[in-house]
């Protein structure tokens, strides 16, 4: 199923680099990771690179609408920045959209890619590929009453339903009945049942010349890839063919790899970012945060990859690890870890 051609309405944010060329933010992002990507590690990641789109961990529209807590609190330094929910229910998702957007959100995903038995449960994620026409209004509902960017991060399939047809559907579908202009594929399909969610992100084999298929039947679309991007050099390949790439793990568990994004894959003029004076950086924020509370492993366990493949990286790990959770732990806990590098490493200082 081909749709027609959607109005291109949307307010991509956008990087102006250096060198006056001009690439919307959905050209390289970080994947919204469950305990993973929450403000602290996405406040490090910004300060790697400034051009990179950066998505929040899934925040339920049941946490949003009842929680305690603060659901949607994040720094202004992390823009541009996207809010993905999980839900099914249109008018609960409106809701969190249009509360998401007075908050200063850059950009809404509906998330319909995640296989854990959880998010199942709460009929959202993968689940609800099997339910386009619902997903379409769920989105249609997000756009009525919001202006910015309203995006779908899905897979190519679940259980047996894992045709090209099936995908092409789906995507018809949302894109055409829900305005959906843009999607995020996770280029594997979701085995509901029988499979944890690290077995999902793994033993289902990726099939990335489906997602290019998908943007050639699809050219009106916006169309991502996500799932098993390991470097930026295979993002420069994938970005052949599509619109955009999306990195997960290993964007988190060696950050450093972001500090070339800029100049790699966004045209910036400006030198890659020091690692060391990256974690300097963080002084004010971990400062500030200390100050109201937040304990300092709560910040620097995002940090632990920073130094991977340089002298001194196994130390600054270890350190970290081992004294960011005592009680006082502060700026000089920091400082005492960075010393295992800059004193094995001096050229990195």
């Amino acid at each position: 199923m081909h749709p027609n051609s959607v109005a291109q309405t949307s307010l991509q944010p956008s990087v102006i680099t250096e060198n006056s060329v001009i690439f919307p933010a959905h050209r390289f992002s970080i994947a919204p990771m469950l305990d993973w990507t929450d403000r602290h590690c996405r406040y490090f990641h910004r300060q790697l690179t400034r051009s990179t789109l950066l998505y929040s961990e899934m925040v339920t529209t049941g946490a949003i609408i009842h929680g305690r807590g603060d659901y949607l609190a994040y720094s202004e330094e992390e823009h541009p920045l996207v809010l993905q929910l999980g839900g099914s229910d249109p008018a609960a998702l409106a809701q969190c959209a249009k509360l998401a957007v007075q908050r200063g959100y850059d950009e809404i995903n509906l998330n319909v890619g995640c296989p854990s038995d959880r998010v199942q449960n709460g009929r959202f994620g993968a689940c609800l590929m099997a339910e386009a026409t619902l997903v379409a209004d769920c989105v249609k509902a997000m756009r009525d009453v919001v202006s910015v960017p309203v995006t779908v991060k899905t897979r190519i399939g679940i259980d047996d339903s894992d045709s090209y047809a099936f995908l092409c559907d789906f995507i018809g579908n949302v894109s055409l009945r829900g305005s959906c202009e843009q999607f995020i594929i996770h280029a594997r399909k979701a085995w509901l049942s029988g499979l944890s969610p690290k077995e999902n992100r793994e033993i289902p084999p990726l099939d990335y010349a489906r997602v290019y298929q998908l943007k050639r039947d699809f050219p009106q679309l916006i169309i991502s890839l996500n799932g098993g991007v390991k470097s930026l050099a295979e993002a420069s390949i994938h970005l052949q063919y599509l619109d955009g790439v999306m990195m997960g793990r290993e964007a988190y568990q060696n950050p450093a790899i972001l500090a070339r994004v800029d100049r790699e894959l966004f045209g910036g003029q400006q030198a890659d970012r020091d690692p060391v004076a990256v974690v300097r950086a963080m002084y004010p924020y971990i400062e500030r945060e200390l100050a109201g509370g937040t304990f300092l492993g709560h910040i620097t366990r995002h940090m632990l990859g920073l130094f991977q493949g340089i002298p001194g990286a196994r130390q600054w790990r270890r350190y970290l690890s081992e004294n960011a959770h005592k009680p006082g732990a502060d700026l000089a806990t920091v400082e005492q870890a960075l010393s295992r590098v800059t004193d094995s490493c001096p050229a990195v200082v």
